[in-house]
């Protein structure tokens, strides 16, 4: 049996939560890899719905084991809220389900903080569009060597000479922004009253990994965001503070990237983006409402409304080749029922060029015109469809259309929200 790394294809939230639950069945343990807790994953199964942002999707599922990485960055005050909501109801998280890389950086209540006041600081036409969450300078923090992390927590005398070193910092940039400066002492009593909350989950997750690696079991890494959101091979500067390709479950995990195996992307039979950046095949019009309406696209995390469009098989593409991705997910067929016509980019037109791919430059990406080849709709359901016998044949037609642009197979086919209404092509498990 292979492990399994499962990455977003487009600009996110194509439903990798249902995708990695059903996968969850075969799997013994589940990891996230980067990202935090702006990533939102949603999962029904039966009659309950679990709104996860920083938990692993296993962590619903008795006898798996939840692994958050080290290239996740934390919010504590978060993890434990969020830990809270699920105890509610009724799924039971404790240190022998859920383990914490002690390597982990923090987000503190500064850096949420300082997001949202670049945010507003920045003006409409400039903004990113981020969550306000504090990713992005947790992520900054990270790479200019002055994070605190989970270990930390453990030496209290040693925390003075962290938080100095962070506040020297992050002061200098408040009092640009207008914000007041953070006292040393009430930073240090916020982290020593989370600490014993946090770290009888905290531990050396590589460590963990590799003995369950040796043992034989089933891996699955999960990842938040998308490829088209990596902050080296996305839509940059409009793009999350993490890498979303497969490599990044190697580096934010501690294991090597031998021991991946099968990459699984995800993305819709759409396209969804939200927030600020290029999205060359939006529909901003009432095609783009149909989609949003019927495929219920509001963020998990933060509720915002997203925008719809066609079918971007340039993008896939290129995600697929970025990301090393063996099989595609392709979830919410469903949406497209009742539609006339559907149409697909199979290229982009930029000053009188056809691009087989997406420029780099943010200019170009804003100018690049999509090429559309339109196929048949088709007017019956495909709602809860568990087999292709059951899929209308301009249906099928379609899903094999998109594997020709996109040069890769589709796995698993999603026809509803439902962990059952999967048609499995191909198990990402099997060797």
């Amino acid at each position: 049996m292979a492990n399994v790394a499962v990455v977003g294809a487009q600009w996110g939230d194509e439903g990798k939560g249902k995708i990695v639950d059903w996968l969850c069945e075969r799997a013994d343990v589940v990891v996230r890899f980067q990202g935090g807790h702006n990533a939102g994953h949603t999962l029904v199964i039966g009659n309950a719905t679990y709104k996860l942002s920083l938990l692993p999707s296993g962590v619903v599922r008795p006898g798996k084991l939840a692994l958050i990485g080290n290239g996740v960055v934390v919010d504590p005050w978060a993890l434990m809220k969020e830990i809270d909501t699920l105890r509610g109801q009724g799924v039971s998280v404790t240190p022998e389900n859920l383990r914490v890389a002690e390597t982990a950086p923090l987000i503190l209540p500064l850096h949420s903080e300082l997001d949202r006041a670049r945010e507003a600081d920045k003006g409409g036409a400039h903004k990113i569009g981020t969550t306000g969450r504090g990713i992005g300078p947790a992520y900054e923090d990270k790479v200019g060597r002055r994070a605190i992390r989970v270990c930390d927590l453990v030496d209290p005398q040693g925390l003075d000479a962290r938080i100095s070193a962070l506040l020297a910092h992050h002061n200098i940039l408040r009092k640009g922004l207008g914000l007041p400066e953070v006292a040393a002492a009430a930073l240090k009593a916020q982290l020593l009253e989370i600490a014993p909350k946090l770290l009888p989950y905290a531990e050396p997750v590589w460590r963990r990994l590799d003995g369950l690696r040796r043992a034989g079991k089933r891996i699955l890494f999960e990842g938040a965001q998308a490829i088209m959101l990596d902050v080296d091979h996305g839509t940059y500067p409009y793009v999350t503070s993490s890498n979303a390709v497969s490599g990044m479950a190697a580096v934010g995990s501690g294991i090597g990237p031998h021991a991946i195996g099968y990459v699984l992307g995800i993305c819709k039979a759409y396209t969804t983006r939200v927030g600020s950046g290029p999205f060359p095949t939006e529909q901003a019009n009432a095609v783009g409402e149909r989609l949003g309406e019927r495929g219920r696209e509001f963020g998990t995390v933060t509720g915002r409304k997203r925008r719809c469009g066609w079918f971007d098989a340039v993008m896939v593409r290129q995600a697929i080749k970025m990301g090393g991705i063996a099989g595609i997910a392709l979830t919410k067929l469903d949406v497209l029922d009742g539609l006339d016509e559907i149409k697909i980019c199979t290229g982009y037109r930029l000053d009188g060029q056809v691009l087989d791919h997406l420029p780099a430059a943010t200019a170009a990406q804003a100018r690049v015109e999509p090429v559309y080849e339109t196929l048949p709709g088709w007017q019956e359901s495909t709602h809860g469809a568990k087999s292709w016998i059951e899929l209308p044949a301009a249906a099928i037609k379609y899903v094999r259309r998109v594997e020709e642009l996109i040069e890769c197979p589709v796995a698993l086919l999603s026809t509803s929200p439902d962990r059952e209404h999967t048609i499995m092509v191909k198990d990402p498990f099997a060797d």
